[in-house]
């Protein structure tokens, strides 16, 4: 059936038997938001675009009462990206807290990014596991490679390390603990083993290229490509560009799987620094790993200051702004990419509030068609997009970013506008739109970004109530 507004959206929800997980926890958080929507295009699409993970995307589940094990498929792509799967159920931790089932579903998430990352620190895709039955799927452009350390394609989907992955694993363990008081995750031997090893790896991201006798510190890792296309390789024979100590880290990598060209990423490192607080912050509740606490605490506030630091500069329009990457020489990239973490992100990532100036004068900047050069605006959309996807198509995703990071309601309104004429008629969110013609678009399943569009429409109508 179609939506009886203007823009007949189609119930897109598969029927409750083919439906890869099922909750009525969710169920009635659907009914009771609904109710709160009048108008009828956005209630059929947040009745779509809110369960989709849990109706599309859960592959594997072994829903084992002591160590609970979850493989999500990112959507059209069957693979698990440690960052995607994280925000694919961050809208659902709220309710875990009520609902064993959806709870277990979270840690079984947890334990399979624990495990991934402990097997394969770099990687920022996965395949399902032997024991699940899947089969591995095959990465077609993950040829002609060379990659150090080596990885396993079997188990291993993508290797482009992406330093956000690290923040990710981090935020939904600490985001689950939070919600359900439960802790003993924490005392597997592959969770703990995993949180031990992304924490050292951090801390040797925090190297320079050379040391004191400049001369060259040995790389953590490396990847090049033959390949036409410069977003798909490393410079520096794979190892990236040069970079000085600014208590930052390293990331070969964006959110967008582009390639970085300072090696620095802002917000990616702004991310890390909120989440190794959070991480510092729950081990030292719990009373456990005290060393892995403080240490945690000790890089948290170093990123926080090389952000600051070195992550920021003076524009002769805009005055001090976040800079998307450096390289702590004085290089910065000016821009903003769609993929979270973004600069436009900052305050959803709680690295600042929504008022800070830096941040204010970033978002006046990078919302800008006339300063972020990959900032777009049609006839038919307008927003960030992403060098991942060319010139001229908007993300949806940064759409709804602009949408949770505003406080201003006709701003807000203005965003759920947009992402409701978005669709193309199939009743879900694309990863990319062209701004001239709307039936141009990348990924017709997208399942991040329909959770982060079902999270803005809760978080508008709770700030907003009647805004749709």
């Amino acid at each position: 059936p179609y939506s009886t507004g203007q823009n007949r959206i189609p119930s897109m929800r598969p029927p409750p038997e083919c439906r890869t997980f099922n909750t009525p926890t969710i169920e009635q958080a659907i009914f009771d938001i609904s109710s709160l929507i009048s108008d009828p295009d956005w209630r059929q699409l947040f009745s779509n675009v809110f369960p989709n993970t849990l109706d599309t995307t859960v592959a594997w589940h072994n829903s084992n009462t002591t160590e609970p094990y979850t493989f999500l498929v990112t959507g059209d792509i069957t693979a698990q990206w440690i960052r995607d799967s994280a925000n694919q159920v961050l809208p659902y931790i709220p309710y875990a807290k009520v609902d064993d089932d959806l709870a277990k579903l979270v840690l079984g998430l947890v334990n399979m990014q624990a495990e991934e990352l402990l097997g394969y620190p770099y990687g920022n895709a996965f395949q399902p596991p032997p024991r699940s039955g899947l089969t591995p799927a095959e990465n077609g452009i993950a040829v002609d490679l060379s990659v150090d350390p080596p990885f396993d394609n079997s188990t291993v989907f993508e290797a482009k390390f992406e330093l956000d992955s690290f923040a990710s694993f981090f935020q939904i363990s600490t985001a689950y603990w939070r919600a359900t008081g439960d802790y003993q995750f924490m005392y597997s031997k592959s969770w703990s083993n995993a949180m031990a090893t992304v924490l050292t790896t951090i801390r040797r991201l925090q190297e320079p290229t050379y040391n004191s006798m400049r001369q060259l510190n040995r790389p953590l890792v490396q990847y090049k490509r033959l390949t036409d296309s410069p977003t798909e390789t490393q410079f520096g024979n794979g190892v990236g560009n040069p970079v000085r100590y600014t208590g930052m880290a390293k990331t070969l990598f964006r959110p967008s799987d582009d390639a970085t060209i300072f090696p620095f990423l802002v917000p990616a490192n702004a991310f890390l620094s909120v989440e190794l607080s959070n991480l510092s912050t729950m081990l030292t509740s719990i009373g456990v790993y005290a060393e892995q606490a403080a240490f945690a605490k000790k890089m948290a506030n170093e990123i926080r200051q090389g952000v600051f630091q070195y992550g920021t500069s003076v524009h002769p329009k805009y005055g001090r702004v976040f800079v998307y990457e450096t390289d702590g020489y004085g290089s910065a990239l000016i821009m903003d990419d769609a993929n979270g973490p973004a600069l436009l992100s900052l305050p959803y990532l709680g690295f600042v509030g929504s008022s800070d100036t830096t941040y204010q004068n970033t978002r006046k900047m990078i919302l800008s068609p006339d300063d972020n050069p990959w900032y777009f605006s049609g006839p038919y959309i307008h927003g960030i997009g992403s060098p991942h996807t060319g010139f001229l198509k908007v993300w949806p995703m940064a759409i709804a970013m602009r949408g949770l990071t505003s406080t201003n309601k006709t701003e807000v309104k203005e965003c759920l506008d947009q992402l409701k004429a978005t669709t193309s008629g199939l009743g879900l969110m694309h990863e990319s739109v062209s701004v001239n013609k709307p039936a141009e678009y990348t990924r017709s399943w997208f399942a991040w970004c329909n959770s982060l569009v079902g999270q803005l429409v809760i978080d508008a109508l709770t700030r907003f109530p009647g805004i749709i």
